[in-house]
């Protein structure tokens, strides 16, 4: 089973969607407010290089935004 870390701010909604996306599909994930730490936002930005959100995280590897298709290209493989 994938591990899946969701870094999203409560009024995003991309980061709705891509919940959504995983509440469909029935796949377990966490869900990391970034706007409630500033410590984790910092972390983030100093992986990834972006600030934005969602960044979404399947087995250690990050993917900028809701973005279906990569999202559905890392499930395939697990």
């Amino acid at each position: 089973m994938a591990k899946i870390k969701i870094y999203s701010t409560p009024t995003c909604p991309f980061c709705r969607m891509a919940k959504e996306f995983f509440k469909e599909k029935k796949i377990g994930f966490e869900d990391i407010d970034v706007s409630a730490d500033r410590a984790v936002a910092s972390e983030l930005f100093e992986r990834s290089g972006h600030m934005g959100v969602p960044q979404i995280e399947v087995n250690g590897k990050i993917i900028i935004g809701f973005d279906k298709a990569a999202l559905e290209q890392e499930l395939k493989d697990v």
